[in-house]
């Protein structure tokens, strides 16, 4: 069945029926049930069922055979996203001379510590010795990319839910998002465990890209 995009009249809003998502990246997925004319006369106007890309509801009705896979590097620069959030929260309850650790320091903190120079690493260690939240946010990132390495979906979800309890009492309030972000697509995540998906990044941008061109020819 082709599909389409579709465009809608000012000040409506279209909704895929599978999340509730809004227009972007809204698909048409054919005709249901049509409707009588609203005047005598008129043509029938048809109802169509409105379905995105982003959700798993149309690759199940589609293609029920295929594994949703979230890609880890998108996922990891959420939590790195958390991460700069907690720092910034951090700059703005300090004030004087205890910010002097923070200020400038993005860079440092998201940085995996390999990449970083000899005074970055020097930076890194001063910064998370005079402030225990970032230090304790700082290794919750570092020890997150375990959950890669796991050959199993429940050896994985064994190590997240340890993982989320370490948040408790941490007042972390974007880790606290991130976790419950996790959650909702465990599924997609987990799925990275199998062996059979732990595909490279290369192949999967390119199989990506091929998608995008076969839905630009669908529209």
């Amino acid at each position: 069945m082709r599909q389409r995009q579709l465009s809608h009249p000012a000040g409506t809003v279209a909704r895929c029926r599978g999340c509730a998502r809004e227009p972007m990246h809204i698909i048409c997925m054919g005709r249901t049930n049509r409707e009588g004319p609203a005047t005598p006369g008129e043509a029938p106007a048809e109802r169509h069922q409105l379905e995105c890309c982003r959700c798993g509801h149309v690759t199940a009705r589609h293609a029920p055979q295929a594994a949703i896979l979230f890609d880890k590097f998108h996922i990891t620069r959420h939590l790195g996203e958390a991460l700069d959030k907690v720092r910034k929260a951090e700059y703005a309850r300090l004030s004087g001379n205890d910010r002097r650790f923070i200020k400038g320091q993005k860079y440092t903190l998201l940085s995996n510590r390999e990449n970083l120079s000899t005074d970055g690493r020097r930076a890194l260690k001063t910064l998370l010795a005079a402030n225990k939240r970032l230090n304790t946010a700082y290794l919750l990132k570092e020890s997150f990319g375990q959950l890669w390495s796991y050959k199993t979906e429940a050896g994985a979800r064994r190590f997240f839910e340890r993982w989320r309890d370490a948040l408790k009492w941490q007042r972390l309030a974007p880790y606290e998002q991130f976790a419950a972000m996790i959650e909702r697509h465990w599924d997609g995540i987990a799925a990275y465990s199998r062996p059979e998906n732990k595909v490279s990044l290369g192949f999967v941008e390119g199989l990506n890209n091929k998608i995008r061109v076969i839905q630009r020819r669908a529209y």
